[in-house]
């Protein structure tokens, strides 16, 4: 019985990605409309309804969102060794709904949260209770399990669906992703318009209670849709092979490599293997002594190593290589990612205290401040349609490459736009607070200070080069890590792209505390005041600006470093694909 259980997975499974996708596009279009509804408005709440500083909830939604991205790492490991993509999906599903559930509940009562500020300047503003505080972090609780689940795993499973190895599978995988990132669009747009007015102008109780109903929706069409779906059962890890390679490296540590390692190592490929062949390569040679075969490795009749921890093939050591040659990479994209991070947090703030109003003729009507993201959304979406339609093929006439430019060339660009977007920044936020100061105010926020008269259109250049910066470095690191990481990981690549996200996350939030401390504006005064016309935040968006360029060089000298994941049988195999412009290998 226990055999017919192991042999049954190998089965050809029963496809039916046609009859599957309504169920999983309603599961995703209600899940981001739920998620992105909740979280997109959520520094505003915590400010206005539980009362938080700006410096407090600003940290507490860093945390949050990096936890969040930190869980993906998890979630995907559980689900690529232990329980597989639809029990995590399915589990996420459910701790989101109770996560927004909680969360509503916080704000339909008032026993959860503390009473309201009142409109004046001075007005005195209660603090949230531990209890209170208690039941509000609960909530991130499931939120976070959720997230962990559902981000590594959505687009996964969507996949799964499909046969890979038949042409109408291929296509309705690509429809999928298309589908996907359509929900994604529709859902930003829908949330950051109609959802967050309900939410700051209408009634917080249904504004959320609007999420937790579409998660609620979402969670019914995926489990109804559980009978016709391919479960793709777990078939173990891929970080334990890291792993064995970086102990049987440290045990031969010792050994001199052979004069010609390329010919003279283990070098053991098993056919049914999914990843490609990688040719041999002399970066990192410390790691190729994990192939060098001894008298104490023995062979098994297929010809591999019968014991992994005493020895390891060339394959598996270049596999290793390509894991880390991304990290320096991935590490400066921690630090371009603070100015998105920035993007949702203090420009929420710095809209707060503009003129939010539609126009001469919008009469009392105002854009809620967490809307105004949307624009770095339009600009996004406009620009990916421009970018693969116009600017690639003009760009693949002058390089010959199919791609236009590399995918490092790519992510260099964004982290260029990154750097504009916090000079513009400043001086847009230079602009607010000398109106606030030598023009007639529009009034006071609760616990902030006076309105500026500066129009809030004038945030949107900063949020559109923030889009344009999106598009560049996000997707491309997006497509570096899916193409750079062995086949066998690229989900745990997509979980390593989250990581670099919550690792932004946390060093925002350290960055704005040390900043926060360390800055004086007069008396009992800083650069990130919860008044930022006493605060001097455009002189932080300069340091910010600062750290990007100092970034950007630090990712020139890792780029030029980094070489691309080559597929042949020797050196001569790199070389030639090395020379020739079609391969796209740099």
């Amino acid at each position: 019985m226990e055999k017919n259980k192991i042999i049954a997975p190998k089965k050809e499974p029963n496809y039916r990605g046609v009859k599957a996708m309504p169920f999983i596009i309603g599961n995703e279009t209600f899940e981001k409309l739920g998620t992105i509804g909740t979280s997109s408005n959520l520094l505003v709440y915590l400010t206005t309804v539980f009362n938080m500083k700006s410096i407090t909830a600003t940290n507490v939604i860093n945390i949050f969102n990096g936890t969040c991205n930190f869980g993906t790492l998890l979630g995907a490991f559980l689900s690529d060794t232990y329980i597989g993509r639809y029990k995590t999906l399915g589990i996420a599903s459910v701790s989101s709904f109770l996560g927004m559930v909680v969360l509503t509940m916080t704000a339909a009562f008032p026993n959860l949260h503390p009473q309201k500020c009142g409109s004046e300047e001075d007005s005195i503003c209660t603090e949230p209770s531990p209890w209170q505080l208690t039941f509000l972090f609960s909530a991130f609780v499931f939120l976070i399990i959720g997230a962990s689940g559902i981000r590594p795993c959505n687009l996964a499973f969507g996949a799964d669906q499909f046969n890979p190895n038949t042409d109408a599978g291929k296509r309705g995988i690509n429809s999928f992703f298309n589908w996907y990132y359509f929900t994604f669009t529709f859902a930003m747009m829908l949330s950051l318009t109609v959802i967050v007015y309900v939410q700051s102008s209408i009634n917080w109780a249904i504004g959320l209670g609007i999420p937790a109903f579409l998660m609620f929706l979402s969670c019914t069409f995926f489990f109804v849709g559980t009978r016709i779906y391919v479960r793709v059962l777990p078939e173990g890890s891929p970080l334990t092979s890291v792993v064995q390679t970086l102990v049987v490296a440290f045990k031969k540590r010792k050994l001199d490599l052979p004069e010609h390692p390329s010919v003279s190592l283990f070098n053991h490929f098993p056919e049914d293997s999914i990843n490609s062949k990688l040719a041999y390569t002399d970066q990192m040679r410390c790691l190729n002594k994990a192939a060098i075969l001894t008298l104490e490795d023995e062979i098994d009749s297929d010809g591999s190593a019968i014991d992994p921890w005493r020895l390891r093939s060339v394959q598996q050591v270049e596999e290793i290589k390509c894991v880390l040659r991304v990290i320096p990479v991935w590490i400066s994209g921690i630090v371009y990612l603070i100015v998105l991070s920035l993007m949702q947090t203090y420009l929420v703030f710095q809209a707060m205290q503009t003129d939010r109003r539609l126009g001469r003729w919008g009469g009392d009507f105002k854009i809620p401040a967490a809307t105004y993201n949307v624009f770095s959304m339009i600009s996004l979406t406009i620009w990916i349609p421009l970018y693969d339609r116009v600017v690639v093929p003009a760009l693949r006439r002058i390089t010959k490459r199919d791609e236009g430019i590399t995918i490092l060339q790519r992510i260099g660009i964004g982290f260029v736009f990154a750097i504009l977007t916090m000079v513009v920044s400043a001086v847009v936020e230079n602009h607010r607070r000398a109106l606030a100061f030598t023009r007639p105010t529009l009034g006071f926020v609760a616990r902030r200070g006076a309105i500026s008269s500066m129009s809030g259109n004038l945030l949107i250049p900063q949020l559109a080069l923030a889009g344009l910066s999106e598009a560049f470095a996000v997707i491309g690191q997006v497509e570096f890590y899916y193409k750079q990481f062995p086949e066998n990981m690229r989900s745990f690549g997509g979980s390593f792209f989250f990581c670099g996200f919550a690792m932004s996350n946390y060093l925002s939030s350290f960055l704005i505390s040390i900043v926060h401390r360390a800055s004086r504006v007069g008396e009992g005064s800083n650069w990130l005041a919860e008044d930022l016309n006493k605060g001097r935040l455009d002189y932080f968006y300069y340091l910010v600006a600062g750290l990007e360029v100092l970034n950007l060089g630090y990712f020139l000298v890792c780029a030029k470093w980094y070489k691309y994941k080559s597929i042949g049988d020797s050196k001569m195999d790199l070389a030639l694909e090395e020379i020739d412009p079609k391969k796209g290998v740099v």
